[in-house]
């Protein structure tokens, strides 16, 4: 069979009509003079292309790689060096630095990267009745996963996501914008205490795990600078394990907590000891194998709601899913933490930041306060960032461009198609806020009760033990890749 491969991205077209007809390269788009004939058997590969792989650990527990479909295009290798920023000469290191963002896995163009599946494990639970299994859905989730199920990009299918985890025979089915809300409670405190205080800023926000991973290993100078309230899959895998565990009388020791994610990265921070509460997570393209081995037509399911308790999610949980969203849900409590007031309309439709871009700016006003904010993508723009972070209040940080819902464990498109189809998640989340009857996390029921009943206010001793952290320096371990060179 006559096979062609493009010169750009290594991806190859098995099939001669389709070279054919080629007027760009479908996946990166570059032009079809760089798509050239490729033999195999001449030996295409040498050895300076395979020094091009990123280079993955075997107990990496995000990604994992199928040696017999890489062909050492270097894709992925650029990718983490020129858009992730990552950069070591491997031969002198004795372990891989990786943030586990799982960009490498989107832009893979034979699909040898591959997200870390957990799922065959959780499904042997799923069959024990003896355990009480919980699933949370973060909110990218729910404008991605149709992409699997031929509906038009950007579909809003939240209700009949519920319906296919039920099915799945999850115990209890949760919205991860609860913890979302739950997190905007502490973390725009935070933010109140430290703008009226002017200590340790600008705060950046902790929610994007290869963020936090990245800024332990190489800015480790900042870590009094990232917020303390942990992300809103550790703040809902905590309050399930402590309050409603206790309100419904179910064994410590029989709970299992699922989140189905956008992101690869969350395998890794599920792991981290400062950061307890879930046990698995899956990631989009998991839960779409899991529904087709257990011949589950996602089509075909009605809509169903999430279970109460920790069920309820405003308008500005469901915007976490998207770059900027994080920091105008914040900014949206805080303005009613400093002046008692529900903020302005513009406060609402933060334009300035929202979109998919590098770095977003705003200037924002709160009462006597004017401080600056920014929303960063990549770590590459990060850096940019760094240079000018004592002109800001507040930064929001997402490894993944348009922010979770271009995660690394999100669906796999050409890349021609990226665009648009990100935009569409970012639009359908937009919407979904804009039409919600609570756009407010202090205005959310359940987070109202869980204060009242459990943490009595956000900051208060009990919300700073079960739901903020602190984070260590990992520069050592670059800094031995350093020496090593050194030497």
């Amino acid at each position: 069979m006559t096979k062609y491969r493009c010169k750009n991205c290594g991806y190859i077209y098995t099939d001669e009509d389709d070279y054919n007809f080629l007027t760009n390269c479908i996946m990166c788009e570059g032009p079809k003079k760089d798509i050239s004939l490729w033999n195999a058997k001449e030996g295409f590969y040498d050895e300076e292309k395979k020094k091009k792989r990123v280079w993955v650990s075997d107990i990496n527990p995000s990604i994992q790689r199928i040696d017999n479909l890489c062909i050492d295009c270097g894709m992925c290798q650029n990718i983490c060096t020129n858009i992730t920023n990552i950069s070591y000469d491997k031969q002198l290191a004795s372990n891989p630095i990786c943030i586990n963002c799982g960009q490498c896995v989107m832009h893979c163009p034979t699909k040898a990267l591959v997200p870390k599946y957990d799922y065959k494990e959780l499904l042997n639970y799923l069959n024990d009745t003896n355990y009480f299994v919980t699933i949370s859905v973060a909110p990218a989730v729910r404008v991605s996963i149709g992409d699997l199920f031929g509906l038009p990009a950007g579909s809003f299918v939240e209700h009949k996501l519920v319906s296919a985890l039920r099915a799945l025979k999850f115990d209890a089915v949760f919205d991860l914008t609860f913890g979302a809300d739950m997190t905007i409670m502490e973390e725009a405190s935070e933010l109140v205490e430290r703008i009226k205080s002017k200590k340790n800023l600008p705060q950046f926000t902790s929610c994007c795990p290869a963020w936090v991973k990245y800024c332990e290993m190489f800015h480790d100078d900042l870590l009094d600078n990232l917020s303390t309230t942990k992300s809103p899959i550790s703040i809902q895998g905590t309050l399930i394990n402590t309050y409603y565990q206790e309100l419904n009388n179910i064994p410590k020791d029989k709970i299992i907590n699922v989140m189905v994610a956008p992101c690869v990265a969350k395998k890794m921070e599920v792991k981290r000891r400062e950061l307890p509460g879930m046990d698995y997570v899956i990631t989009v393209q998991e839960l779409a194998l899991m529904l087709q081995e257990c011949e589950i037509d996602f089509n075909s399911l009605k809509d169903s709601d999430f279970d109460p308790l920790l069920g309820k999610g405003s308008g500005a949980g469901v915007i976490f899913g998207t770059s900027g969203g994080v920091m105008e849900a914040a900014l949206r409590a805080a303005y009613y933490f400093i002046t008692n007031k529900k903020a302005p309309k513009k406060f609402y439709n933060l334009e300035s930041v929202r979109g998919i871009s590098g770095i977003k700016e705003a200037e924002i006003e709160i009462g006597e306060y004017k401080f600056k904010v920014a929303a960063v993508e990549g770590m590459k723009n990060v850096e940019e960032i760094l240079k000018h972070k004592k002109d800001y209040a507040f930064i929001e940080v997402m490894n993944c461009e348009g922010g979770c819902i271009g995660g690394g464990g999100q669906p796999l498109l050409p890349i021609p198609q990226v665009k648009a189809n990100l935009e569409s998640r970012k639009n359908s989340l937009y919407q979904n806020d804009a039409e919600s009857s609570i756009r407010v996390a202090y205005e959310n029921p359940d987070v109202i009760n869980v204060y009242k009943y459990y943490l009595d206010h956000p900051l208060s001793e009990k919300a700073e033990k079960l739901l903020h952290t602190h984070y260590n320096s990992r520069a050592k371990a670059v800094k031995l890749r350093k020496e090593k060179k050194t030497d």
